[in-house]
């Protein structure tokens, strides 16, 4: 009797070895798999993060694009109709806008009467007239933004 005791024992410090076991094993299965879900998390973080890196590396050096194609548009503006340089200076305008495009640049369009949006547009003169108030008169100076970011507001007149 005294052996069937013993191994009665035996078979339950068994099966308590086993269930502490089995919560051990799911506690590190457990931890496993938060960790790969937090490390699959942060590999889409940083996948996002240099995406967003490499689309706005050249922002500074874009800016200084956009003021060379707002120079083309003051010399355009200012150019005799019948100046045989017109042609070219359309042209090199065109192909600036081309390069600006293909890198995410996009020209915020706007018209008159639109409604007046700080995050696109800078007022620069405030007149009277015949549109409502808080819209759009005139655009004196485009806007640009890079994969949709303003990084030039439009400059316009808008009514008071």
């Amino acid at each position: 009797m005294a052996e069937k005791d013993n191994d009665s024992k035996e078979e339950t410090k068994t099966g308590d070895e086993l269930k502490k076991l089995k919560k051990e094993r799911e506690e590190y299965l457990d931890g496993w798999k938060r960790a790969k879900a937090d490390l699959i998390n942060y590999k889409r973080d940083e996948f996002k993060r240099l995406e967003q890196v490499v689309n706005f590396a050249n922002e500074e050096m874009i800016g200084d694009i956009i003021t060379v194609l707002d120079s083309f548009e003051l010399a355009i503006a200012s150019m005799d109709k019948d100046n045989p340089a017109e042609k070219g200076v359309y042209m090199i305008k065109s192909k600036l806008q081309d390069v600006l495009k293909k890198r995410g640049v996009a020209r915020i369009e706007i018209s008159k009467g639109d409604k007046f949006d700080p995050k696109f547009h800078e007022a620069v003169n405030v007149i009277e007239g015949e549109g409502k108030s808080d819209t759009i008169a005139e655009e004196i100076e485009g806007g640009y933004a890079l994969h949709g970011k303003v990084i030039k507001a439009a400059k316009v007149t808008v009514f008071k």
